[in-house]
């Protein structure tokens, strides 16, 4: 199965809610102030946020209202409007080879698939050749911990880990200075995510930065934040907090298979103008992939692949 399809299996919750609202709303064959009312109100309830689904539905109003028009028409219409609000968010992930080790601090709150999502990008950057190795930043959950190391054994890749609690800057000191005696190509932090102690977990973060800019001293050179399609609106937040705590550079959404709120990614894109490199579908290597601003359009609105 490609990941197109494997995308519109993950968005099908999302795409039958929005399909079907606009099929139940256009018996009527023309574009009123009530159709786009109940329009507007379909895209919130899928998470495009209320300022983003009014500024849609403005601009549909200016150019459709009172117009005959189909329910497929207003899908295409739709698709099109939200693939170009995605499309400065679609970005390749390139890997510096100018930088060696190159450095990916990988933040996000405990449950968002961060740990998962570190194997899963490791395992595309060894099929391009890049020796990658791993440090184990989140030191206060043994079960993060363990999980690396599952998928370092599994991909036969190095994780630097220390004893349960240890100082998490400190360890990336050593495991950064293992890297580069190792001559790694790409080394993969990964760091706590508690967000309920939000003044601590800044501190942390902040300090492993610090720690870490002692041995290279432009690293990080990517931060990536894996953020929880299921957490809807809370997502939005989560960029905020973590762009002012650590200077966010790129997005990794996953879990868009398990909601009905996949517009999500609309309002993220509209609040940080972030990069989205990846969007994840599945618990498999293969289910996480590159995002395609009109692969993901498409999908949401169940057109077929352009």
């Amino acid at each position: 199965m490609s990941f197109w399809e494997k995308l519109g299996l993950g968005l099908k919750k999302t795409s039958s809610a929005i399909t079907g609202g606009i099929s139940d709303i256009f018996t009527k064959k023309k574009l009123d102030s009530t159709t786009i009312e109940e329009l507007e109100e379909l895209l919130i309830a899928a998470d495009f946020g209320v300022t983003t689904a009014g500024e849609i539905m403005q601009k549909f109003a200016a150019q459709k209202q009172d117009k005959e028009i189909t329910d497929e028409e207003i899908r295409t219409l739709l698709a099109a409007e939200i693939e170009q609000r995605l499309a400065p968010c679609e970005q390749a992930f390139t890997i510096d080879s100018a930088h060696k080790p190159y450095v990916i601090l990988m933040v996000g709150v405990n449950g968002a698939g961060k740990t998962t999502t570190i194997g899963k990008l490791a395992a595309k950057l060894q099929q391009q050749g890049k020796k990658v190795s791993f440090i184990a930043g989140d030191t206060f959950r043994a079960a993060a911990v363990e999980q690396l190391k599952v998928w370092a054994e599994r991909l036969n890749i190095r994780v630097f880990a220390g004893p349960d609690g240890c100082d998490s800057a400190g360890l990336c000191y050593d495991g950064l200075n293992a890297a580069i005696k190792n001559g790694d190509d790409v080394v993969f932090i990964d760091t706590a995510g508690r967000l309920q102690n939000k003044s601590g977990l800044m501190d942390e973060l902040k300090k492993i930065v610090r720690v870490m800019q002692k041995v290279i001293p432009d690293a990080p050179h990517k931060v990536l934040l894996t953020l929880d399609a299921t957490t809807g609106q809370n997502a939005v937040s989560q960029v905020q907090i973590f762009r002012e705590i650590v200077g966010v550079n790129g997005l990794i959404v996953t879990k868009l298979d398990g909601t009905a709120k996949g517009g999500i990614l609309v309002a993220i894109a509209a609040e940080s103008k972030l990069p989205i490199y990846f969007i994840g579908v599945g618990e498999k290597i293969e289910d996480l992939d590159m995002f395609s601003a009109r692969d993901y359009s498409r999908q949401l609105l169940s057109l077929p692949k352009a």
